[in-house]
Formats: structure tokens, C-alpha cells, sequence
């Protein structure tokens, strides 16, 4: 679907992205990850045509330094940061339907179930609403039009936590798109993916097919050690089967290769109480 071919993008001679390469296949649900200022956002823009930069970006075998209409009119995206529109929600919603397909009777379903009434800021500057609002508008318009990719950017930020919920499961029906999903939020988008990339200093570092690793039944062994006693934290790893020393203080156990996304997003919860942890291969794997 997607071929990203040596993609360099500098901001005053720094590279952002340093010949990054990376294929996007239909169907593919990628969760990336990395640090602020890895290059997640500088990626989505490129593959948006927002930036100009070097290196190639194809699209279903076709590559060039400016994206073509009709693969953009592909791909529905929902920046970090709202933008400062200026225009009535109604408007942005009309332009929606009109200008990329999408349906007002979907988008009114979205927007109820995300918690927001069309009708009540229809007639509200889009730039005045509260940044949860606004999320939820951008969300209702890209999940209300239909979409081969969908680039999400740390889309629930602003949503409260009903809202992330009912987004997660807007996500996991949308089974026809293809996603690329930047998120701090670990845990709650291990469940939608298939895939899990890493950026670090503008290049990938880690990409973690997550299905062949369930299929091949890999295993990690992670040995953890807490500062103090927390009941809490041993009843979540209890549940995903380890085993805790009598002062409970050092827990050991197994975590499936597939599920490793969704256990450092557990473990990311209780980072504050963690003194030392390792994650290493395990030397057998279960059948």
C-alpha cells in the first residue's frame, strides 16, 4: 500500500527523519511509538505531502515528492493539535460531507456516542470550542468518511476517559482501513494492532510484527523489583500469571512476545514504584 524509501526531512540542517524505510501494507494496523521528537509527526506530515522532503513515498507503486489528489483523498488523519479554524462547526461538517465523502448520518452517530451533540455547537466558531470538543469533532469527521489509511496522532489527548473508550471502539470496527497510530497511551491501543514500530532520532528501531510473534508462540522472561510493597500492582501481575518472592518486593514471569505492547503499558502505570526490571528472550518457546 505504502513504500517509504530512504525519507530524509531536515528543519534548519537537523534531521528529523534520517532515511527512514519502511513499508505500509493494506490492512496493516501499526502502532508507533518513541520519544517527543522522534519524528512521528514530521512522518505523518510527509506522507500527507505537508512537507517537502527527499527520498520517495509511494502509494500503491506510484512515488513522488508531492502526493497525488487522489491518493490523499485516501486517507483521513487526525492531527495532535487541533487546527485554528475559524469556521462554524457546521461549515467544517459540510465541508466534510461535500468535500471528502463523508456521511452526516454516520458522523451524527459518531459524534452521540462520543458524547457530543452536533446540533448544539453546529452554529460555534470551530477555534472556540474546548479542546475535548474539538477532538471529538476531528475524530467524528475521519471516522464519518471512508478511508483505505487513517494517521492518528495522539487522538485522544484531550478526550476524557468515557470518550477514549468509546474512540478505542470506534477503531477496533472500522476492520476495512488501514491505521498508523502514534500513542503514549500504550495500553489502550495494544488490542487494535497488528504491528509495532519505533522511532528513535528519525529512524526506525524496532518493528515488531505482532501476529507472526502469537503465531510463533515466543515468550520474554521479565524480573521486576519494586522500592515497596504495593498490593495493586502484584494483583495486576498475578493476573498475568507470575510469581512473587515472600517479602513481595521481586516478581518473575513470563510475558507472551505478542502481548508485550499491553504489559509495558501496565507496567508504564506504575513506573514511580519500579527500582529495576528486565525483559529478556526467553531460551524456549511454548508450542
Amino acid at each position: 500500500m505504502i513504500t517509504i524509501d530512504r525519507l530524509t526531512k531536515r528543519f534548519e540542517k537537523r534531521a528529523v527523519l534520517d532515511e527512514l524505510t519502511l513499508s505500509i501494507a493494506a490492512g496493516d494496523r501499526i502502532a508507533l511509538i518513541g520519544s517527543n521528537g522522534a519524528g512521528k509527526t514530521t512522518l505523518f506530515r510527509c506522507l500527507l505531502g505537508h512537507y517537502g522532503h527527499e527520498g520517495r513515498v509511494g502509494f500503491d507503486g506510484t512515488a513522488g515528492r508531492r502526493r497525488e489528489p487522489q491518493a490523499l483523498s485516501r486517507i483521513a488523519f487526525v492531527p495532535q493539535l487541533p487546527p485554528p479554524l475559524r469556521m462554524p462547526v457546521g461549515e467544517l461538517l459540510t465541508f466534510a460531507e461535500k468535500g471528502a465523502g463523508a456521511d452526516p448520518v454516520a458522523m451524527r452517530a459518531i459524534a452521540g456516542r462520543l458524547g457530543i451533540d452536533l446540533d448544539e455547537v453546529r452554529k460555534r466558531p470551530f477555534f472556540r470550542l474546548s479542546g475535548g470538543q474539538k477532538q471529538k469533532i476531528l475524530v467524528t469527521v475521519a471516522l464519518g468518511r471512508p478511508a483505505d489509511l487513517m494517521i492518528f496522532d495522539e487522538p485522544s489527548a484531550n478526550l476524557d476517559p468515557a470518550a477514549r473508550a468509546v474512540f478505542i471502539d470506534l477503531l477496533a470496527e472500522r476492520r476495512e482501513a488501514s491505521m498508523l497510530i502514534a500513542s503514549h497511551r500504550l495500553e489502550e491501543v495494544a488490542g487494535l494492532v497488528n504491528r509495532v514500530i519505533e522511532l528513535d532520532r528519525g529512524r526506525v528501531v524496532l518493528d515488531d510484527a505482532v501476529l507472526d510473534r502469537l503465531r510463533a508462540g515466543e515468550f520474554r522472561r521479565a524480573e521486576i523489583t519494586l522500592a515497596a510493597p504495593h498490593a495493586p500492582f502484584a494483583l495486576a501481575l498475578a493476573g498475568w500469571g507470575f510469581d512473587a518472592d515472600p517479602s513481595g518486593l521481586r516478581f518473575t514471569g513470563p510475558v507472551p512476545a505478542a502481548e508485550t505492547f499491553r504489559f509495558l503499558g501496565l507496567i508504564a502505570r506504575y513506573g514511580s514504584l519500579i527500582e529495576r526490571m528486565s525483559l529478556e528472550e526467553a531460551p524456549e518457546r511454548v508450542m
